[in-house]
Order: structure tokens, then C-alpha cells, then sequence
């Protein structure tokens, strides 16, 4: 069985960039074709000497578009078509934009594991453009123009997909919702082989862990905190990071982009972590509950499927600063029965090791189907 993955971009190292390097520890000969591929971007993850990565003809222009993909809209539909697969038995595409559009033979299956459907394109459409200042004008125009046709390429690119792996039930929903399609889910893990558990007494603040982006809500917390005057840690880095710097109070610490390592040492002393946004799954929360500490989230998208409310976190209903706020509050007159333990449990049910069995058994069964069905 000859195995190529297919991944979206490779210009920084996020929770896709993660599950692709789980991939590869599952199918070490394959090599793994991207639009883009920016070494430096991805901390020359994917430099070592196993790995084979096959760039576009895209990745011949300057630095600044491998970096900021965003400027190459208009092509990376017709790019991604480029890759002749025909060479292999399986194709595993990995995706949240464009990956699944690949073109393969008849004989090949081709498996996607999705991310979710590209949501500046379907449901987060007019939130991405609002956010982005780009409701009017000529820019507007063009890129209400780019993404239209992008949606009826994506229609049609969905249909090249033999079979579709959701990562969450909140994905599964947007495949059948945007492309009619069914799917299975198999959720992505966590390596928490490095993250230690904490039983001692938490310190007093608040956690925020995320890339700092209009859509993570992180405005919600800072509001909350001010008004409790409640300490609050946020690490991360973008480009909102100056608009909620402005919003903060005296009890807000930003403290950048910090290593693994300190974010979990981070982690281990909080007193939880919050997490405001929906997310289509969200590994932070795992890795705060792996560290022993509960999750205070949004009860939307992936963490309704990880958090265990009452258990090992709470969630709040309205996405507004006051129902966090009454959360922030129900938390701490329940602290007590949050324990470390539960925590650490729930996260070790979406290890590395049982996503690779999860993944492997799914290729090596679908592909026995595919091969007795089609000769």
C-alpha cells in the first residue's frame, strides 16, 4: 500500500502542523505534498532527515507570500490540482482549506482527514470580513468576487474525497452541512507524554493560552477579569494583541509567545484556564486538563466534546463578558470539586497512541473495502 499525505500550507506550526507530524510517525515513507512550505516559519520541524516534503510551484515566489498564503487566494485551488498523485494506492489528505481538492486515479482511495470546511468561506464569511475592516470597498469587491468562486470549487472539490474523516462532531456537522457528505469522527490527540500533573494548590490567576485573534474572544475574558478584578495571564502573540492590551486593567498580564515548556509550568499553576471562543476542537483545553487544571469554556464547537461540565471544567452559555463573568464566579464556589486526577484521566483518552491506532485501523479497513470493491 503506497501512501502520500497532502497538507494545506506549511509556513508555521500550529495543531494541524501537530497531527500532520503524528501522521508521519504512522506512514514515515510518505511524502507529504503542501502549497506552501516555509522551513523557518515551522521551526526546521520538517527539515529532518525522514521527512519529504513536496512544495507547489508556488513556493518559488518571495518569502512574503509563502508566509502570508492569504495573498495567493486566487491560485491555490487550481495549485493544489498540480500534484500528480497517480502513483499511489492511498492519498490522505489533511484539511481545513484546500488539500482535499487533489486529483487522484480511479484505483486510488482517497482519505481526508478534516480540520473543518475553510470557514472564512462558509460560515464564518461575514465575521472574516467584518473583522478583517473588509465589508466595502474595492478590496471587498474583489475578495467577496475570489470567494464565491471558491465555494463552488469547494463543492466540487468535496466529491473527489472517497471518504471523510471529521475531527470533531461540531466538523462532522459543517461536512454535511456545506458539502452533503458523510463522514467518521476520529479526534486529534495530544502528547501528553511531556505535560506533568499538578496537585498542588493552584496560584491565583487565570489562564489564557491562544494566538491573540479577534475571533478567539479573548476580549470576553479581559472584560470579565476587569470587572471581578480577577489576575489573568494571557501568552500569545497577533495582531489584536494592541486593542486588548488598551481594554486591560491592572489584574492583565500579557506575556507573549513562550516555550512549551514555561505554558505548561503555566498551566500546572492556574487556577484554570478559559477559553472563550469556539473552536472546531481546541487542544489547549486537553493540555490544561492533562496539567491537572479545569477548563472554563464556551459551551460551542469542539470543547463540548472534551470538557466534562462539573467535572473537569464549566461552561458559559452567552458569548458575553457577563455570562463569563457569572461562570468565573460558579467556579470559584466549586472549586473543591475539581480534581486534579479527572482531569489528567480525561485528557489521556485522546492520546497519540490511541489516535494512531484510531487512524490505522481506519486506512488499513477502508483500504481492504476499496481494494475487494473495485479489483
Amino acid at each position: 500500500m503506497k501512501i502520500a499525505i497532502v497538507h494545506d500550507f506549511l509556513f508555521k506550526l500550529g495543531g494541524a502542523e501537530k497531527v500532520l507530524t503524528y501522521f508521519h510517525e504512522l506512514y514515515p515513507e510518505a511524502p507529504i505534498y503542501t502549497l506552501v512550505y516555509d522551513k523557518e516559519g515551522t521551526k526546521q520541524v520538517f527539515e529532518q532527515a525522514d521527512y519529504k516534503i513536496i512544495a507547489s510551484n508556488l513556493n518559488r515566489l518571495p518569502a512574503r507570500f509563502r508566509k502570508n498564503p492569504r495573498y495567493l487566494l486566487p491560485w491555490l485551488s487550481s495549485a493544489i490540482e498540480q500534484f500528480d498523485l497517480s502513483e499511489y494506492d492511498v492519498v490522505i489528505s489533511l484539511s481545513n482549506s484546500f488539500a482535499h481538492g487533489v486529483i487522484t486515479k480511479p484505483h486510488t482511495l482517497h482519505i481526508s482527514y478534516c480540520f473543518s470546511p475553510m470557514r472564512y468561506a462558509w460560515d464564518w464569511y461575514h465575521d472574516y470580513l467584518r473583522e478583517n475592516n473588509l465589508s466595502k470597498g474595492p478590496i471587498s469587491a474583489f475578495l467577496r468576487y475570489t470567494l464565491h468562486n471558491i465555494r463552488i470549487w469547494d463543492q466540487v472539490a468535496a466529491h473527489r474525497v472517497d471518504q471523510w474523516i471529521a475531527q470533531s462532531q461540531t466538523v462532522q456537522d459543517r461536512i454535511q452541512k456545506y458539502y452533503r457528505q458523510p463522514s467518521t469522527i476520529i479526534y486529534p490527540p495530544i502528547d501528553i507524554r511531556n505535560i506533568e500533573m499538578s496537585d498542588n494548590a493552584p496560584d491565583d490567576y487565570f489562564l489564557i493560552v491562544s494566538r491573540l485573534e479577534p475571533y478567539k474572544k479573548i476580549d470576553l475574558a479581559i472584560e470579565a477579569c476587569n470587572k471581578l478584578g480577577r489576575q489573568l495571564v494571557i501568552i500569545g502573540e497577533g495582531k489584536d494583541r494592541n486593542r486588548l492590551q488598551a481594554l486591560a486593567g491592572k489584574t492583565i498580564e500579557f506575556l507573549g509567545r513562550q516555550s512549551d515548556k514555561a505554558v505548561h509550568e503555566y498551566m500546572r499553576n492556574a487556577y484554570a484556564l478559559i477559553f472563550p471562543g469556539e473552536e472546531d476542537f481546541g487542544l489547549t483545553p486537553l493540555e490544561s486538563m492533562a496539567s491537572g487544571r479545569p477548563v472554563l469554556a464556551y459551551r460551542k464547537g469542539g470543547t463540548v466534546e472534551t470538557v466534562i461540565d462539573g467535572t473537569t471544567g464549566l461552561f458559559f452559555n452567552e458569548p458575553t463578558s457577563e455570562s463569563l463573568a457569572e461562570c468565573l464566579n460558579r467556579f470559584s464556589d466549586k472549586y473543591l470539586s475539581f480534581s486534579p486526577s479527572n482531569c489528567r484521566k480525561q485528557a489521556e483518552r485522546f492520546s497519540v497512541e490511541q489516535f494512531k491506532e484510531n487512524i490505522g485501523d481506519y486506512v488499513d479497513s477502508s483500504y481492504n473495502v476499496w481494494i475487494k470493491r473495485n479489483g
